[in-house]
């Protein structure tokens, strides 16, 4: 496994899959879906690749262990079109904040589903 791939997020791959089904206008919805896409990518090549969860050590009793599985959120994506050059970061701005109050207005959560939903309550 090359170095720092059990750490990352965003492969070759997913930034292609960005480019190609990344349109300016393009709705709320049709982000949050793009999200859902990119982020089940993302844990299938983790899986096919055998990639551990990344290692972290706690600062309060230097316990060391597995950390939370990586994921894309919907500001993640956002962020990633002005980091990969997908779109201006001017653009990518402004959709940061249309997002925000997308998520505000209808209460949803970093990856566009509906906060308090029994998919957040119940772990299994």
């Amino acid at each position: 496994m090359p170095l720092g791939d059990a750490q990352r997020t965003w492969f070759p791959e997913m930034v292609a899959r960005l480019r190609s089904e990344w349109h300016e206008g393009l709705s709320m919805p049709a982000l949050i879906g793009l999200r859902d896409e990119l982020d089940g990518m993302l844990h299938r090549i983790r899986v096919s690749r055998n990639f551990p969860t990344p290692m972290v050590t706690c600062r309060r009793c230097g316990l060391t262990g597995p950390g939370a599985e990586p994921y894309v959120s919907v500001r993640a994506l956002i962020l990633a079109l002005a980091r990969f050059g997908i779109s201006s970061k001017e653009q990518a701005r402004a959709l940061e904040k249309a997002w925000a109050e997308y998520r505000k207005q209808r209460r949803l959560d970093v990856e566009g589903k509906v906060q308090g939903s029994f998919r957040d309550i119940c772990s299994h």
